[in-house]
């Protein structure tokens, strides 16, 4: 892809971003590596949904800024951590899709064997921590887990999504919000119903055949239902039920004793 090409995509890309509601305002930003050295992204605040080619930046992958009109935007460095842990991605898309954000504010993991359509194309979404965004200790969040999804969550934050082109990396971003939207009305309904053990077995088989990876694959004998195998099935950050206060009613305190008053026998005295 010429930088030109890559350019439209990006403007493309934020149109569809905008227009699915999983970027209010300038929310979001999107990458594509131009070359070993050199990253395309959009700029900082401004609406993706009217973006033009030539507002976008070129930054290094320290994050200088290279060439652009405005400045890039402040959260890059999620992006080139990215890049840097992951040769083969091309693309990088983080927005704030309602649904799976819903997930990633209730520090709730995002369950598996539930869609074959998930289960090719995205496999496990992991959750990473929260940190203050822009940050470096914010984009580190995500190492531990990029090496082995192409989704990911991030706490009370939104998702980010990479792959080989602009468009691919939307798709997990559109699906992961279809699948959690999904997910919230079924369990309206009642509890969410998995795949069998055998079920999910034979849709890995089928997931290999096509060509895509699954971190249930370099486990050999792993549990294929398990969440949060990337951590060895421990979810990222889940917080500790609060404890919520009875709501069973006191029984409520008798009245006191009426003391019954004696009348005096006898004339008042005056």
């Amino acid at each position: 892809m010429t930088e030109a090409e890559a350019r439209t995509w990006i403007c493309e890309i934020g149109r569809r971003v905008y227009a699915k509601g999983f970027a209010a305002a300038n929310d979001g930003n999107i990458s594509y590596r131009l070359s070993p050295g050199e990253v395309l992204c959009t700029p900082t605040m401004v609406c993706k949904g009217f973006l033009n080619p030539d507002e976008l930046c070129v930054v290094d992958l320290e994050g200088r800024q290279l060439r652009g009109p405005r400045p890039r935007t402040s959260e890059i460095l999620l992006h080139l951590s990215i890049y840097k842990a992951r040769a083969d991605v091309r693309a990088v898309v983080h927005s704030h899709p309602p649904h799976a954000t819903a997930f990633a504010i209730a520090h709730e993991p995002v369950p598996k064997c539930v869609l074959p359509e998930v289960e090719v194309f995205l496999g496990e979404v992991p959750l990473a921590p929260y940190e203050t965004p822009g940050t470096q200790k914010f984009a580190d969040t995500v190492l531990p887990y990029v090496q082995h999804c192409n989704t990911i969550l991030l706490a009370n934050h939104g998702a980010v999504s990479f792959g080989p082109t602009p468009e691919v990396a939307f798709w997990n971003t559109e699906i992961i919000d279809a699948y959690c939207r999904m997910l919230i009305l079924a369990r309206q309904l009642g509890p969410i119903q998995r795949f069998s053990r055998a079920q999910a077995l034979e849709l890995l088989a089928l997931k290999q055949r096509l060509g895509y990876d699954d971190v249930r694959f370099h486990r050999p004998g792993c549990d294929p239902q398990a969440d949060n195998l990337i951590l060895g099935g421990t979810p990222a950050s889940k917080p500790k039920a609060p404890q919520r206060r009875s709501t069973a009613r006191r029984p409520a305190p008798r009245p006191p004793a009426r003391v019954k008053s004696r009348r005096r026998s006898g004339r008042r005295s005056s």
